[in-house]
């Protein structure tokens, strides 16, 4: 399928839920229209399984369609059930009963059947508690079917359920549905529904091209980056992960095999839910991904508590869009939290430095980390200014790159990355200041492949230029007290051009004897004409 194709079906399903949400809350709504076309993909994947470990065992469908294949299968071969299910869990790791299939459902939908809404309930169950080999418990737990913004009584929400998935079945009909496709559809809704959000879409969503930058840098060679890309990443780690969209963004730009395993932690459940759905949906097993529901900075994930440095988990990149400012409450004990006792602790006010050094402990040394960050941490005062100190003189800041304002659809502030080594090369910090370059655009500012292009490869060959880029060495940072607002060292303020004031002098002496002349000759026109003449300038100075 295509790019266009692609961006068709999604702009198609988000017509849908244009149409169908009424005055549903859009948040609301699209938790429903991305669990539905998870289902669907779930089918999509576990039907052609079945096909392929059946063989010419699989049934033909019926022609009316009310019946599913695998339903006839499941009638005509009773005892060999519950082994055919174990072997496909060995095989595709879940399972889904031939009822809660995605084609059973839309059967029952276009029949307005009574009984669908105690399907998808007894489906979405069966997925989250006894499908996955490795248990994807509470997968759908934020899925209230049975929730009033869906109807006052059970008839009115089967009604509206058996429209909703009428209409995305009638959507999809029309589109080849492989995982790639269907995947692309998913994050083009959860980009949309971020664009509705405004700021709630801070929480699960990273603009795609700002998620561009961020990819290319980690996925370049981290001591050597001109060198280009590395072939292979054995970890991947988002404390923020939200959606999952800059996770599987890396994974896009590495393939399928370019990465060991991928590792997300995210705060709010119902993100969390959709980050998993996102993976699965991209394709990546369940064995090739772990997404944690925690809290980063009380950093209440088991792996990462480990207090053996052997033991302790490292990656090979480290990404982040963290909430920004965030308020939290650091007890005595978290100073002495191997995170931060070396750098101390960020202020309650800001959160920004906490989330930062959450990451960069668990970096590797060989490793790259890049974050988003609202621009306060680069000149702030008090506690961010010796966390910020501390990394700059053991060297950890890398480059510093700034974005134009408005990129994001949560807020408008202008926002900076900061790339993060443990063991950088140069003995500088690249500033990069792009704040001026963007294309404008109705709600939010947008960065074009051109725009985007130049940053990489600014970063990449730690390239000066002029207002935009400069590598600037400690000793001028020093100076400036480990302030890096980016305007200190790289200002986009065009030069005014020299004036030479003798040549601009003799210019004027050259207009004012014009005035004399121009003057004096119509003043010979008004004697003539018997009216009193104009007054006469002095002449210039030095004439």
């Amino acid at each position: 399928m295509t790019e266009k194709t692609q961006k068709q079906l999604g702009k198609t399903l988000w017509a849908i839920a244009d149409q169908l949400r009424g005055a549903m809350n859009a948040d609301d709504f699209r938790d429903y229209m991305l669990a539905f076309l998870f289902l669907r993909y779930l089918s999509d994947n576990y039907e052609s399984a079945v096909q392929k470990e059946l063989g010419k065992d699989y049934p033909k469908a019926n022609d009316d369609g009310r019946e599913v294949p695998l339903a006839k299968w499941y009638a005509a071969n009773k005892k060999d059930v519950a082994d055919f299910e174990k072997q496909m869990r060995r095989k595709v790791h879940y399972v889904v009963k031939p009822e809660h299939l995605w084609a059973s459902v839309a059967n029952m939908a276009r029949r307005q059947d009574n009984e669908l809404l105690k399907t998808l309930q007894d489906g979405f169950k069966y997925i989250e508690t006894e499908s996955f080999q490795s248990t994807f418990q509470g997968l759908f737990s934020e899925i209230n079917l049975g929730s009033e913004k869906l109807g006052k009584t059970y008839a009115d929400r089967n009604a509206k359920l058996c429209t909703i998935i009428q209409k995305i079945a009638e959507g999809l009909a029309d589109f080849s549905t492989d995982a790639d496709t269907l995947g692309d559809a998913y994050e083009y809704l959860i980009g949309q529904f971020a664009a509705g959000s405004g700021k709630k879409a801070g929480e699960f969503y990273t603009p795609q091209r700002i998620s561009d930058i961020l990819s290319a840098i980690v996925t370049l060679d981290s001591q050597e980056p001109k060198t280009g890309k590395k072939k292979r990443l054995e970890s991947l780690f988002d404390f923020a992960c939200g959606s999952g969209s800059l996770l599987l963004n890396i994974r896009h730009r590495m393939g399928p095999h370019g990465i060991g395993k991928i590792f997300g932690q995210e705060k709010n459940i119902t993100t969390y839910n959709l980050a998993r759905m996102n993976m699965l949906l991209h394709g990546v097993k369940d064995t090739e991904f772990e997404i944690y529901h925690g809290d980063t900075l009380t950093n209440d994930w088991d792996i990462l508590r480990e207090l053996n440095p052997a033991k302790m988990p490292k990656f090979d990149a480290v990404v982040a869009n963290p909430p920004f400012s965030y308020r939290w409450e650091p007890t005595e004990a978290v100073g002495d939290d191997v995170r931060f006792k070396n750098y101390g602790l960020a202020p309650k006010s800001a959160a920004d430095f906490a989330f930062l050094l959450h990451g960069f402990n668990y970096l590797k040394d060989e490793g790259v980390m890049a974050i988003i960050l609202p621009h306060g941490v680069l000149f702030r005062g008090g506690a961010e200014e010796r966390i910020r100190t501390k990394l700059l003189k053991d060297g950890s800041i890398d480059t510093v790159i700034g974005l134009p304002a408005n990129l994001f659809y949560s807020t408008g502030i202008p926002v900076c990355i900061l790339v993060l080594k443990k063991c950088k090369k140069p003995d500088d910090v690249l500033f990069i200041n792009a704040a001026e370059h963007f294309d404008e655009g109705k709600r939010q500012n947008q960065l074009t492949d051109e725009h985007i292009g130049k940053i990489i490869e600014t970063y990449q060959h730690r390239k000066e230029e002029p207002r935009y880029s400069r590598r600037v060495g400690m000793k001028e940072i020093e100076a400036n007290d480990f302030n890096l607002n980016i305007s200190r060292y790289v200002s986009t303020a065009q030069q005014e051009d020299e004036i030479d004031l003798a040549a601009t002098h003799r210019e004027l002496v050259k207009i004012q004897e014009s005035i004399q002349k121009a003057t004096a000759r119509h003043n010979e026109f008004l004697k003539e004409l018997g009216l009193p003449p104009l007054p006469m300038t002095d002449p210039a100075p030095g004439n």
